[in-house]
């Protein structure tokens, strides 16, 4: 028989903030001021929704990103805002199941961000429900994921293929991260489901073959290699920077 250990979820979501800054999840209204929804950063902006103080957010936040990366390009820029958010995502859904054996309801019209924070993105949680752990795929791929990268695409020259391959990378590095903590505190039943959960959802169509089974090494290229002094990623494709195609080829 293994003994689950589970750490209380509060209300307030507090057990979520010993994993790390990535896993902090806020609850409540944030103290500065109303902020965007998710559902709101997504929306087409013709959609008729009232205008947000930043204008188009996806757009204000992948500018505010490339000012800070000095991204030559747009699609760098959204490839790397897409990859922190969804490290943000998967960190606070898996952390909370992994740890706590309960699932927080990301609903995206519940779920505020702020588009001008710097890394890692600030997320507030407007009311604190839960659902089934079982619904991982369903609050985060789903319910989070797919519009994200549909509102991305829809701006941006972005593949699926890479914001895919984004999403899966994030999501080992939240493995991988929950590991570490798991051996420090001494609760390997946190790594192991977190382990099993993951693997769970990497079979998912979108996710499967994103990344190499043995080693997680992704198969695709998030484009950081391009920013001024980038270099490549631990998990890239690539063992060293592409070099430019020449020109007319």
């Amino acid at each position: 028989m293994v003994l689950l250990l589970f750490v209380d979820l509060d209300p307030e979501l507090k057990a979520l903030d010993a994993l790390g800054g990535f896993f902090v999840l806020r609850t409540g209204v944030p103290p500065r001021g109303p902020l965007p929804t998710l559902a709101s950063a997504c929306a087409d902006p013709r959609s008729g929704r009232p205008a947000e103080v930043y204008g188009d957010l996806l757009t204000f936040r992948v500018r505010k990103v490339a000012q800070s990366i000095r991204a030559p390009e747009a699609r760098v820029a959204a490839s790397v805002a897409q990859q922190g958010l969804a490290a943000r995502f998967w960190s606070v859904a898996l952390g909370a199941a992994a740890l706590c054996g309960r699932l927080p309801d990301l609903d995206p019209e519940l779920l505020f961000w702020d588009p001008d924070a710097s890394a890692p993105d600030d997320l507030w949680l407007r009311e604190v429900r839960f659902r089934p752990v079982g619904d991982l795929d369903a609050v985060v791929r789903a319910g989070l994921l797919v519009p994200l990268g549909a509102a991305l695409r829809s701006r941006h020259r972005v593949a699926p293929a890479l914001l895919w391959g984004n999403a899966a990378s994030a999501l080992a590095g939240t493995v991988r991260q929950l590991d570490r903590w798991a051996l420090v505190h001494g609760r390997p039943d946190v790594g192991e489901r977190a382990r099993a959960l993951a693997g769970g959802l990497l079979a998912h169509p979108d996710l499967a073959g994103t990344l190499d089974p043995v080693t997680l090494r992704r198969r695709s290229c998030c484009l950081y290699y391009r920013v001024p002094g980038g270099g490549v990623c631990g998990d890239c494709c690539f063992d060293r920077p592409p070099r430019p195609a020449p020109r007319g080829t």
